[in-house]
């Protein structure tokens, strides 16, 4: 136990002793996580308006509606523009979507709406890379197209309704049953508009949502609200700390090419207790980085353990030892240290990439939800969510720890039987 103890010490002294590599791995993912954080905001943080540019060809006063409520939209920050410019600006990625106008939109529209006449066809111009800011706008110009039509048709101050029941009287394509019908709504409406002529803009009967909503977030208790920064600072985190891991395993590689291990061999001391050394001082590394991490998480940046204290600390520990671990497994399956290096960071990128630490994993397809449950970073990343900004109680840490510990276990006896101690 003495010679076990001396070798944890003197790796600790070690890593303590490089004031610029603690200085660095302590440093470089709260940097980033700050960076990752501030762009995915807080919960308490208003999103920011999709720019987009409007070309109205048209100038009717439908036309000029839409523009007006489009621009009204807070959701969006609309720039009426000519229709060069505007494409050049979604070229250039200044602006997310160009939306065209065409000319005849005032008249063609309100006689579309029952099919028995030509659409308008609204030309969307979109960035490739902002494919969800194409589906906010096409469904917020759908609402306000809808709105202003309607309200347009509607208008007793409008000849659209005796048009469509001209056209539904001399359509040959409807059935006798539904020209009646269609009859019938058109002579109602014409009724409700002889009742009040005068009714125009926003007294005019028009279409509108027939509810409204109520957004809550939900949460464990309704008083917490979602911390971008609390995400960023375990993602970042968990990725530098692999990081580690990768110098620790090409680490043990150096020594075993500089003999050391066959020095060490030559004392009485076991396998065992040779890698178990390096596999707690390599725990206590790692515990200590994310330890300073969060530290400065919770002071400057509000991040708070939300759930169960006992919870963070056993997720905090099970990924310190999942780390080692895997430092350990790379040295047992690496040849020399230089291309080993390489592929264990390719190989942790990826498992830091799939497991949420960059981007949240609900925001992955499903498909890669399903997936990324095989990668232990995932887990690390999704408990110590559930520990903090989610709220969650002791039990929702179990199922992470639980998984860690078995890759940890894992890696750990696939080390110990495929190291080689000598070159």
């Amino acid at each position: 136990m003495n010679a076990f103890i001396a070798l944890v010490r003197k790796d600790l002294q070690q890593f303590l002793g490089n004031r610029k590599a603690l200085l660095m791995s302590v440093v470089a993912p709260i940097v980033i996580a700050a960076f990752f954080g501030s762009l995915f905001g807080s919960g308490g943080s208003k999103p920011s308006a999709v720019p987009i540019a409007v070309t109205d060809l048209d100038q009717s006063p439908m036309s000029k509606a839409i523009v007006t409520a489009l621009k009204a939209d807070t959701a969006l920050a609309v720039a009426e523009l000519g229709a060069d410019e505007a494409l050049a600006l979604v070229k250039t990625g200044k602006r997310r979507v160009a939306v065209v106008l065409p000319k005849g939109l005032g008249q063609q529209a309100p006689r579309a709406m029952f099919g028995g006449a030509p659409k308008p066809e609204i030309t969307l111009h979109h960035d490739p890379s902002q494919a969800i800011a194409l589906q906010l706008v096409r469904g917020l110009l759908t609402q306000h197209v809808m709105q202003t039509v309607s309200q347009s048709a509607f208008s007793g101050n409008s000849n659209t309704m005796a048009d469509l029941r001209e056209q539904a009287l001399r359509s040959e394509q409807l059935s006798p049953q539904s020209r009646t019908d269609l009859l019938a709504l058109f002579d109602s409406v014409g009724r409700l508009q002889a009742a009040s002529p005068a009714a125009s803009g926003a007294n005019a009967l028009s279409f509108t949502a027939p509810f409204t909503t109520r957004e809550l977030e939900a949460s464990a208790r309704a008083e917490l609200r979602y911390n971008g920064y609390a995400h960023s600072f375990a993602g970042m985190g968990v990725q530098f700390i692999l990081m580690m891991s990768v110098d620790f395993g090409v680490a043990l590689l150096l020594m075993r090419r500089m003999d050391l291990w066959k020095r060490l061999r030559a004392a009485p001391l076991s396998r065992a207790t040779l890698l178990g050394s390096r596999l707690v001082s390599g725990a206590l590394i790692a515990l200590f980085v994310f330890t300073a991490i969060y530290a400065v998480a919770f002071v400057a940046f509000g991040v708070r353990v939300e759930g169960s204290w006992l919870g963070f600390i056993a997720v905090l520990i099970a990924f310190a030892l999942l780390t080692t671990s895997f430092g350990l497994l790379i040295a047992s399956l690496g040849g020399t240290p230089e291309a080993t290096r390489g592929l264990a960071i390719l190989a942790t990128l990826f498992m830091v990439m799939l497991g949420g630490a960059w981007v949240p994993s609900f925001l992955f397809p499903a498909w890669l939800q399903t997936v990324s449950l095989a990668v232990p970073a995932r887990w690390a990343v999704d408990g110590l969510d559930a520990m903090t900004w989610r709220g969650l109680p002791f039990t929702d840490a179990l199922a992470p720890v639980g998984v860690m510990l078995a890759f940890t276990a894992a890696f750990t006896a696939i080390a110990i039987a495929r190291f080689r101690w000598q070159e």
